[in-house]
């Protein structure tokens, strides 16, 4: 009898505890992501209404002066006055910035739940991530989504527990009793 043997039971719990444990943690980690490009999505789309709000001054300005936009752009960028010719690649800058940031907005909001991770980092834009994260407060999304995502934390979390801590653990000790095991149960041989 080993004098590990009392400690059994005692092992047995605390594996079931640090499986639980583990599991909390694997579903509170996972469901971080999709919290996180939700709160992205609203700092995105703040971002894309001020640019939607600058570029429709632009068009008023535009329209006031009997011109469409891209001719007003023209006009302005052709300026002999440099401030005002660059003025017209703010306009533009202005223009492929709504397009950039209405792109990445309707790409993630029709996103799947699978593919909303890689369109997410297709499409970051590190100065809005930054600034989201900031402010980020961690939570726990009740919806389909992070319920989903946490449970597989909790699958990914047990898996590398299991595979890479528990099973090798195991499987040295059992290699270690069987070599105790086999020392003690082989015959001695015969000194010449």
């Amino acid at each position: 009898m080993s004098w590990t043997a009392p400690l059994r039971p005692l092992f047995r719990a605390g594996e079931g505890l640090l499986d639980r444990v583990l599991c909390l943690l694997g579903a509170v980690a996972f469901c971080q992501l999709p919290e996180f490009i939700q709160q992205y999505l609203q700092r995105l789309g703040g971002r894309l209404d001020e640019a939607r709000r600058q570029l429709a001054e632009f068009e008023v300005v535009a329209r006031s002066s009997n011109l469409t936009l891209p001719q007003f752009i023209e006009r302005t960028s052709t300026n002999t006055d440099t401030a005002v010719a660059k003025l017209g690649g703010v306009m533009q800058g202005t223009i492929d910035r709504v397009n950039e940031l209405a792109t990445a907005e309707s790409s993630l909001r029709n996103a799947s739940i699978w593919e909303k991770p890689f369109v997410f980092f297709a499409h970051l834009d590190r100065s809005i991530a930054s600034a989201t994260l900031d402010v980020y407060r961690p939570a726990v999304p009740t919806t389909t989504e992070g319920l989903i995502y946490a449970a597989a934390g909790m699958i990914t979390f047990l898996c590398i527990y299991h595979g890479c801590v528990r099973y090798p653990i195991s499987a040295a000790v059992k290699k270690r009793a069987e070599r105790r095991t086999s020392k003690i149960q082989a015959p001695k041989q015969p000194t010449p």
